[in-house]
């Protein structure tokens, strides 16, 4: 059985990006986990007398956590204008000695950037390859085969596209190549994905309501199998790079389903979160949370525990543990920060609230100070300087037991991007 745990969420800042903000990204690569990276997406209509398609543009941000600042702790380092930005990626490993984003574009483009220092001493970003994957389409998703962290010379990247195709590149000094490209889905492929523990299979979702597997060994004549188990398009999927056959796929269902690969027949789970899952992300370090971005239901976070304890309890849900409720748009991005944020002065002796109140914001622009305050199940307000007991009633020190999250997430016609900490007692293993 779990225990139950103590939580609370806070917002740290939120950022205007000016344009709608659809992708947020954590650099994964050491020792750079303190930048940040948020792209943007913009349909630039036309005049009705116009006989010219709409124009998508886009601004890529780079962003710094500063760990020891309280207050606004994100920097501006950069903006660069860009095509419109669907996704993007960091690869999880340097290559050639480089840390790499890939962007998915609109103009069909897959860019790489590389990490460099800047003359006044902190990070930028400078082109560093572009390929055209496919003409007339926007290219939806990427992903890199790297998600273990294993460094190989091997280094590849998956990317899909409003055409239905999915396209695996290679990148080295010599720039871009095209492996293979093939007709994945009847509709838009919005997503695609490596499997981080052999990354000869890969997945592939799209709005034909399909989710499918694919060997690259047996080339892309076939899938391995075709799943129908969601009932609207297959907008994410994530392998764990933490528990070998294990992945995450998210749909406008408003479901994720967690899968086993050895056994695709039916998911190991099931749960509903009330808005279509554009985006899933396993945390980097702790195998069993799940980030999830819901589109028209805010931001959730996930505890898949209990499927790794009762792997055969197949159909079963996993319990919502936190959410962000603080966005006014649709929640498209969101990341898990490698780092751990540090307590303020006034957060030192704060205890935390039961799992069940729920933040709320008021604010009248994305810019505006934020007014943050907790409800509990009832409605009541949760006062900040709420006191209890040095430990709880089974005997938890929530002082000496609390684990810190750093998060970032991003929402799309407000044009705003949050950074926000979960604080939360870790509960008991599996028993």
């Amino acid at each position: 059985m779990q225990r139950s745990s103590r939580s609370r969420i806070r917002s740290l800042q939120v950022f205007d990006t000016e344009l709608n903000a659809d992708t947020v990204e954590w650099c994964p690569v050491s020792p750079h986990h303190s930048i940040l990276a948020c792209g943007t997406y913009q349909l630039q209509t036309q005049k009705e007398e116009e006989d010219v398609p709409p124009r998508r543009t886009g601004r890529l941000y780079l962003f710094k956590y500063q760990t020891e600042a309280f207050m606004s702790p994100l920097t501006e380092l950069q903006r660069i204008d860009t095509p419109a930005i669907l996704d993007m990626k960091w690869c999880h490993v340097p290559v050639s000695g480089k840390v790499v984003l890939g962007l998915a574009t609109s103009t069909g483009e897959l860019q790489l950037h590389a990490l460099c220092d800047s003359q006044e001493g902190s990070s930028c970003l400078q082109t560093l390859s572009s390929m055209e994957v496919g003409a007339e389409r926007l290219l939806l998703s990427l992903d890199w085969s790297t998600g273990r962290m294993d460094s190989s010379s091997d280094v590849r990247v998956v990317c899909s596209d409003s055409a239905g195709s999915v396209s695996v590149l290679s990148w080295d000094e010599g720039g871009l190549k095209t492996l293979s490209q093939w007709k994945a889905h009847d509709f838009e492929a919005w997503i695609s994905a490596f499997s981080y523990w052999d990354t000869h299979l890969l997945y592939s979702g799209g709005d034909d309501c399909k989710f499918k597997g694919w060997d690259l060994r047996m080339g892309p004549s076939s899938p391995t199998f075709v799943s129908k188990r969601h009932s609207m398009g297959v907008c994410s999927i994530h392998s764990n790079p933490h528990r070998e056959h294990i992945l995450a796929t998210g749909s406008y269902d408003e479901k994720v389903l967690l899968w086993d690969g050895r056994n695709m027949r039916r998911p190991l789970s099931e749960t509903s979160l009330g808005g279509g899952v554009w985006r899933l992300k396993w945390h980097p370090t702790q195998q069993h949370l799940l980030l999830a971005a819901c589109m028209h239901n805010h931001f959730h976070i996930l505890d898949c525990q209990q499927v790794w304890c009762h792997a055969d309890a197949n159909g079963g849900s996993c319990p919502v543990v936190a959410s962000y409720v603080l966005h006014n748009s649709l929640a498209y991005g969101a990341d898990w920060s490698r780092l751990t944020p540090s307590p303020s002065p006034t957060q030192a002796k704060e205890t935390l609230t039961e799992v069940g109140g729920h933040l709320r914001i008021q604010y009248e622009s994305p810019t505006a100070s934020l007014d943050t305050f907790l409800e509990d199940d009832s409605g009541q307000y949760i006062p900040e300087d709420i006191t209890a007991s040095s430990t709880t009633g089974d005997g938890l020190h929530p002082e000496r037991d609390v684990t810190s999250f750093l998060v970032a997430s991003c929402s799309f016609y407000d044009h705003v991007l949050h950074l926000w900490r979960w604080d939360r007692t870790a509960p008991d293993a599996c028993s």
